[in-house]
Parts: structure tokens; sequence; C-alpha cells
């Protein structure tokens, strides 16, 4: 058995409302769609026009710097609408179903018979490769690349992540044809982490082909970025690929079948939900179209939907869709009501990384957290909580100050190249400056993206 690996620095946020392992299968949704602003840096060029008929698998838009990469329907009907919004950016493209699931037929294929530019060419063409993401930087992988490693996390240490093990259960089969498929696109090893104490599915503990790791600690132990900084570190000029298992398991269905099905398991989660459980769906559904009927509506607090986890999800409206990559909706209370003398009052029912409240005095609690951030942004000073909660071997705060004054080389010398927005997610939490980290690093990434470009 491999060895270990140990996550001692981190924070477990004790959030209500965890997903019950019974799974649904949802309705159709009225509307889907694919969001151009889920894919960072991408500029989309639309292929088709209002009213065109579509199958799941035609092709929507494509990138304007990459013709190759092409952005597909999840289901089969008409093409309805492109949303805009600032400067005429493309946030939406939408996709009325006709409930007849009619695919675009690209032929099953054998794993064994096909080389690396074939299995790319699939790819591409069936909308898949969009799944494919890289470290540097975390944005969609190149094709014309060739990775050093893929990685692969088969848990989430998020605030009320979905069981992996459930997600993958009956459908062990495709998880393993998808990992072959990927195994052929790169020279090196592909990588595979587990939970030490919690992973139980045979899909990952006997998943052939792979370089297994154990993890074990607090979140952030299930983020990629995390996995990578202690299995592999990422040095300047080499390039990672990461993938998502439910990713997989739809690359598996694509070459055993033929056909592009982005059907996944959702985890519905959260405070505000009367039973947190699981549904099964397609890609880009519109959220209330399943959850609707499981949300709080009579306690007059007003909720947000966020399509992924608490700490790194995207806020959507309340007609929202599903993210591509997410594999869970969370939702929370707003944040909107004052709070007589605010944190001077002692709360047994908030949660504190520090000792402020009660809340250390009962570990076992699960709590109702809201969006109130508790006050305006505030000097940026050294405080070392940053570091109690960053499993990395960088300095968090030299280098988010680096990011704000625009320094490239002190950016790559503090290690910009293996950090993403969502590992210092939690950084941003225990903020006491406030400070939306997340979207300083991402600055900080677009900046040495576009200089070595």
């Amino acid at each position: 058995m491999p060895k270990t690996i140990k996550i001692r620095k981190g924070l477990n946020i004790p959030l209500l409302g965890s997903a019950e392992r019974i799974l649904h299968t949802a309705p159709s949704a009225d509307v889907y769609a694919i969001k151009p602003p889920d894919f960072h840096g991408l500029t989309p060029k639309i292929l088709l026009k209002e009213g065109d008929p579509v199958k799941a698998g035609t092709p929507l838009f494509y990138d304007k710097y990459n013709e190759k990469v092409l952005f597909t329907s999840p289901v089969s009907g008409t093409f309805q609408e492109v949303v805009r919004g600032e400067k005429r950016r493309i946030m939406e493209v939408l996709i009325k179903p006709d409930g007849k699931e009619d695919f675009v037929d690209f032929g099953a294929a054998g794993v064994a018979g096909l080389s690396r530019e074939e299995i790319i060419e699939r790819l591409l063409q069936s909308g898949a490769w969009p799944f494919f993401r890289q470290r540097p930087y975390a944005v969609m992988a190149n094709p014309a690349d060739k990775p050093k490693a893929i990685f692969v996390s088969a848990f989430s240490s998020a605030p009320l992540a979905p069981d992996f093990d459930f997600l993958v259960n009956g459908q062990e089969t495709l998880f393993q044809t998808g990992l072959d498929i990927i195994a052929k696109l790169t020279d090196g090893d592909l990588h595979l982490s587990v939970d030490a104490r919690n992973t139980r599915s045979n899909a990952f503990l006997q998943a052939k082909g792979v370089k297994l790791h154990y993890f074990e600690g607090p979140h952030p132990a299930g983020n990629i970025g995390i996995q990578i900084h202690h299995i592999a570190p990422l040095n300047k000029g080499e390039v990672v690929w990461y993938l998502d298992i439910q990713d997989i398991v739809i690359i598996g269905r694509l070459f055993e079948k033929g056909f592009f099905d982005p059907t996944k398991i959702v985890a519905l989660t959260g405070s505000e939900v009367l039973n947190p459980l699981y549904y099964k769906i397609k890609i880009g559904a519109q959220i209330l179209s399943f959850a609707g009927n499981n949300l709080r509506r009579d306690n007059g607090v007003k909720c947000r939907l966020i399509s992924g986890d608490a700490l790194t999800g995207t806020k959507v409206e309340e007609k929202g869709y599903l993210g591509f990559y997410d594999n869970q909706v969370t939702v929370i209370p707003e944040g909107n009501a004052q709070e007589f003398m605010g944190w001077l009052i002692p709360n047994p029912n908030r949660f504190s990384m520090s000792r402020t409240w009660p809340s250390f005095l009962m570990p076992w609690k699960k709590y109702r957290h809201d969006t109130n951030v508790r006050s305006g942004e505030r000097p940026f000073v050294m405080t070392g909580l940053y570091e109690k909660v960053l499993p990395m071997d960088v300095l968090p705060m030299q280098l988010l100050k680096a990011i704000m004054i625009n320094d490239i080389d002190k950016m790559e010398q503090l290690g910009i190249y293996e950090v993403a927005p969502e590992d210092f997610a939690l950084c941003e939490y225990v903020c006491p400056s406030k400070i939306e980290m997340q979207s300083v690093i991402r600055d900080g990434l677009d900046v040495i993206r576009k200089e070595f470009a």
C-alpha cells in the first residue's frame, strides 16, 4: 500500500445540509445552457442560428483562438438563444430540449486500437475536450501540449462535497474505460488520489493503469492543486492536466457507446434544502428544474443558489443553470440582515476558526452559515492565519502582494505556477482583511499567461 500523505494544515467547515445517499432521476429541464464564462479565457464563436435543430453532440460554438475545440449540445432540441452581458459578452447559449434524446453518432471504438492523435480528435469533435484542464493557469488544456502527467482526485474535501464513491457506483466499467483512454494522452504517470479514511469503492482502489495515492487531513486535502503539490510539484515550463471523475465516466461512455451523453450525478446540498440528496441530470440543466420543490420558502429568508461548493462555487440567479464542471449545488441564506452588536455578542450558532465564539467547544455541531462578510475591506496586514490553512510551500501573503503590484519576477519566485484560485479559498474565508483572494490569484495567473503565451 502506498504511503499516506497527511495534510495537517487546513480547515473543515461544518455546514448543515449534506446530501443523503439517495438518487433521484430529475425530470428534463425546460432549458439547458452551456456558459462560456465557465471556461476561463475562452472567446466563443457561435456556429448556429436561433431556431436551428440540434442533437446531443452538435457543435454550438468553438474557441476563437483554437478552432478545433468545439462545445457541443448536451441534449437534442432547438438552439434557442444567445444571452449576452456587458459589452455583448456571451454569457449563455440556451438549448430547448425536444425530449427525444437524439445523439450524433461518433462511433464506438475500442481503446487498444486507437492512437493518441485519434483519441484527441474524437474528444475534440464530440465536445468532450473541455473536460481537460491544466496547471499552470487552471484553464482548459491545449490539445497541442503533451503533459508530463495527468491527475485525478477521487474525493473532495470541500464543504458538503458529494460522496465520490456514490457518484461512480454502477459506472465502474465506464470509469476504467475512461482511465484507459486518458492514460494514452501522456508519456508520464496517471495519478489517482483517494481518501485514506473514507474511500471504499473498488473503482478507485483497484483501478488499473494508475499510480494510487492516499491522502488524509482537512480541507483542502481534496483539491487537485494540493495533491499535485505533494505528489509532483510543478516547475516553470511544465504542464499537467487534470479531470474530474464524472468527466472520465462521460469520456468512457463516449468511446464505449459512440455518443456524447453528459449525464452526471449532482448533490443538492445546504441548510436551505428540505431534503438534501442526489439527482441524475445532464450538464447545463436549469437548477430549479430539479431543486425548485426542495427549497425552503416559508421562513422569509432569501436563498443564495451556488453552482458548486460554498467556498469556490458560482452564484447563480433564481433561473440559473448548473456549471459545466460542477458536481454540487449549494443553497444557503443570503447574508443581508443587520446584526445587533455584530461579533461582540457570543453566539453558539456561529462557527469560527478562532476561539472568538464557543464553536470550538462543540466540534460535532453543524452550522447554518449565511453569506454575510461582516464588515468591509480592511488594511492587508501580516497575521499568520493564511499559512495555517494553506498546505503548500508558498508564502501566501507575499504572493498576493506581488500580484497586486504586478511584480512578475516575484510572482514566479513565490510559486504562481503551482496555485489556482480554489487553493486560496480557505485563506479568503479566514481573512480578517476581507480581501477577495481568489480574484487576486486569477488576475495574477492571467498576467503571467499573457506575458509568456
